[in-house]
């Protein structure tokens, strides 16, 4: 199949999960041509079947801003042609799903399939915005499949717009073999971290609803009781805040920012604990990702959280905004050698069993081939 892949290129679990699949899909002998205005930030290594697009945005003067919507609509028309695309999976409904529309329209006739695939932002924020609701609603009912990536968000779609169409949902996945406890190295390990001390680290884009300021919160409490030292993974408006925050608690010497990181797996696997603190998660990607490394993780009951950690089994829940428990749960679990054990191969085998690549990727494979059929 001849496959258009839209996203977003920056940090975020919908960029990270439209580059992973169209990965996955390039390895299973599918043609994938990725679209954005820059590159993905997990497209790293070539691969004879993928091929990234740039979407050009003219400045103009009559613009306050660039009509991203419409440069990108020409953009998959265009490739349409001269590629042939079967069809076009678009990641976020706003914009992504409004120009695959504007795209078919111009195309008229003999036009690419559309898959839609909801991440939750596009409908937990923007959707439910009056000034998109309308418009998210039309996309959702103009693909031909829409598909949601936990059944938390599958519900909230469809209490929110009553679509026309199915939701069909098609869990997150990961590579078992890319993100494995086989990549902790206590040589990498000592870069971060002194001997006796805990590693504990964030990945996120570091939006508001990430709640960064509870990570700090959570680590200055637990930086007391245990010694540890935070990496923070990403990058986004959060940054500079958290940066602050660690400074005014006089932790800065203990909390580490290291930005955008390409190979993501490579850190993780160092880490003795994972902090995901989010007002709200549709699924919790990075939190699975640390998981697949063997690293136990402490979460809030956020969304579609709990379909991915068993709290008490291969992570740790608590509420939205209580920074105690979360202090609490994370200082006795690195306090406890076995029960840490424990949970780390029960994290490792709830990512790889219930979630694997290998399931997950075919399971697209079947919509999209029920779509051209």
């Amino acid at each position: 199949m001849k496959i258009g892949m839209v996203c977003y290129p920056a940090y975020g679990g919908s960029g990270v999960v439209a580059t992973e699949l169209g990965i996955a899909l390039a390895r299973r002998g599918h043609k994938v041509h990725f679209v954005s205005h820059a590159l993905p930030f997990r497209l790293v290594d070539e691969h004879p079947d993928i091929v990234f697009h740039e979407v050009d945005v003219t400045s103009s003067p009559l613009f306050k801003y660039p009509p991203y919507t419409v440069a990108l609509a020409g953009k998959l028309a265009a490739l349409s042609r001269t590629e042939e695309l079967d069809l076009i999976h678009v990641h976020y409904a706003i914009p992504h799903a409004v120009a695959a529309y504007l795209a078919r329209q111009v195309l008229g006739g003999r036009s690419p399939k559309v898959v839609t695939t909801l991440h939750g932002t596009d409908i937990t924020l923007l959707g439910i915005d009056a000034c998109f609701h309308e418009v998210t609603r039309f996309a959702i009912d103009q693909s031909d499949a829409v598909t949601a990536v936990s059944r938390h968000l599958a519900e909230e779609t469809r209490a929110s717009f009553k679509p026309r169409v199915e939701i069909q949902v098609i869990l997150n996945f990961v590579n078992g073999t890319v993100f494995s406890p086989a990549l902790r190295n206590p040589a990498v390990h000592s870069l971060y971290a002194c001997a006796g001390e805990a590693l504990v680290g964030h990945l996120s884009n570091f939006r508001p609803v990430k709640r960064i300021p509870d990570v700090v919160r959570v680590f200055h409490l637990l930086q007391k009781k245990i010694p540890a030292r935070l990496l923070m993974i990403g990058e986004g408006p959060g940054v500079e805040t958290a940066q602050d925050m660690a400074a005014e608690l006089g932790i800065s010497g203990r909390v580490s920012f290291l930005g955008p990181v390409t190979r993501v797996a490579e850190v993780l696997a160092q880490l003795d604990l994972f902090l995901l603190p989010s007002e709200h998660e549709s699924f919790g990607l990075a939190a699975l990702e640390a998981m697949a490394c063997g690293v136990p993780v402490v979460c809030t009951r956020a969304g579609g959280v709990p379909e991915v950690v068993e709290h008490g089994v291969s992570g740790l829940l608590c509420d939205v905004s209580d920074v105690p428990c979360m202090a609490r749960a994370a200082a006795e679990l690195l306090k406890d050698p076995r029960r840490h054990r424990a949970m780390s191969a029960a994290a490792r085998k709830r990512a790889v069993e219930a979630f694997p690549e290998e399931r997950v990727v075919p399971e697209y494979e079947g919509l999209y081939r029920q779509l051209l059929e």
